[in-house]
């Protein structure tokens, strides 16, 4: 016999860093129309507002407010900001991340430490954060961005590749600690999506990242995700019934249909 769960409560406010572009902010533009209320948080706070802005204009509800993710402080102002705001949180979406290209001899000590500080120790301060909070009332969901990366590493991203390796070791680790909770922790991992993470890279930096690819075969195709798709996938997971649990969701782009062009590949 199933175990009968309590349905979701009607009001789900949920939480999303890195929100002010790229997967962040098409992650809560998606949830919002699905009844979310939604808090943006990033270090770029007036591009949060516009997107919170964007939101509100098409009926949702949206909060928005300035966060750093490796800084506990700041993650604490955005605790008792959001939650004023909105009420407590039900769903938090860690997506703040980074990616600076070099090979690992090369890479400096300062940037590697940033990136786990970034991916890593951001999102266990969220956790830390809001987690309890969420075991308490014995319902929530937490979701994490990671990377393809972690099943095929790339050459000239190793501090990236560390630190989501890192991120979903954590999160393994959280779901079992997390089993019998009712709070669900799930993995996102998105295959090559066009953000504006890699817009800072010098040539030469990007160059050498697609050419290591193409040496060790990681490259098929150069067809790539965008952030809409990865949020679909996000709000697919967090809306699923109680009871149920998506661990990892796996999201990579499909190849250009052969013969069909490339204006047709960009729509």
């Amino acid at each position: 016999m199933p175990t009968k769960f309590p349905d979701h409560p009607q009001r789900r406010p949920a939480v999303v860093t890195g929100a002010s572009a790229g997967i962040g902010a098409a992650t809560a533009i998606a949830l919002a129309p699905q009844g979310f209320p939604v808090a943006l948080g990033a270090r770029r706070g007036e591009k949060c507002e516009e997107v919170a802005a964007e939101i509100r204009a098409s009926g949702g509800e949206a909060f928005a407010h300035q966060l750093d993710v490796t800084d506990s402080a700041s993650v604490s102002a955005f605790h008792k900001a959001v939650t004023e705001a909105l009420g407590p949180i039900e769903v938090v979406v860690s997506n703040a991340g980074g990616m600076k290209p070099g090979r690992m001899w090369e890479i400096s000590t300062e940037d590697f430490q940033r990136e786990l500080d970034t991916n890593v120790l951001g999102t266990h301060r969220l956790l830390a954060t809001f987690g309890a909070e969420m075991v308490q009332r014995r319902r929530g969901d937490f979701v994490v961005i990671s990377s393809d990366v972690v099943q095929t590493p790339r050459p000239h991203l190793g501090a990236y590749v560390s630190a989501k390796w890192a991120l979903e070791g954590m999160t393994r680790v959280l779901q079992m600690e997390l089993e019998g909770t009712g709070v669900r922790a799930s993995i996102v991992r998105p295959g090559p999506t066009y953000t504006e993470i890699a817009f800072g890279w010098e040539q030469d930096a990007t160059i050498g990242v697609v050419e290591a690819a193409q040496k060790w075969g990681l490259i098929r195709h150069f067809h790539t995700l965008r952030p809409p798709d990865i949020a679909r996938a996000v709000a697919q997971v967090v809306a699923m019934p109680r009871g149920t649990h998506i661990p990892v969701v796996d999201v990579g782009p499909e190849a250009a249909i052969d013969g069909a062009g490339e204006e047709s590949n960009r729509d």
